[in-house]
């Protein structure tokens, strides 16, 4: 994941106060995005071994679409990082909020990909 400091002017520093307890920092942080001039609330997150960007329409009413997953993607990761979007047992789903998703990258590993002529 990228180096959060870069996104400082997206940051929502009240937010982070109420969620961590104290500004972002590198790593960490909760941030107002926009693409296509629609605005994103996007939580970043670097602990237990995983990056981690969760992200919601401004509005909470609707998925982003994967062309907004994408730009944000490379708002928060380099663009040689590979990152998922899980779809887990149906045992291990977990769904707090309806209309949001996550990006998620294993730190020190890489993500396993098939074949590019597969893809």
């Amino acid at each position: 994941m990228r180096d959060l400091t870069v996104l400082d002017r997206f940051r929502d520093m009240e937010k982070e106060r109420f969620i961590y307890g104290t500004r972002g920092d590198s790593g960490n942080g909760f941030f107002k995005v926009f693409v296509g001039g629609k605005s994103f609330l996007v939580i970043a997150s670097d602990g237990g071994g995983w990056d981690h960007v969760s992200v919601t329409t401004r509005n909470g009413k609707r998925c982003p679409t994967w062309e907004e997953m994408c730009a944000i993607k490379d708002m928060f990761f380099y663009p040689e990082e590979c990152v998922v979007q899980y779809h887990p047992a149906k045992s291990d789903y977990v769904n707090i909020h309806e209309h949001c998703l996550h990006l998620w990258r294993p730190q020190r590993k890489s993500v396993p990909m098939p074949p590019k002529e597969f893809v």
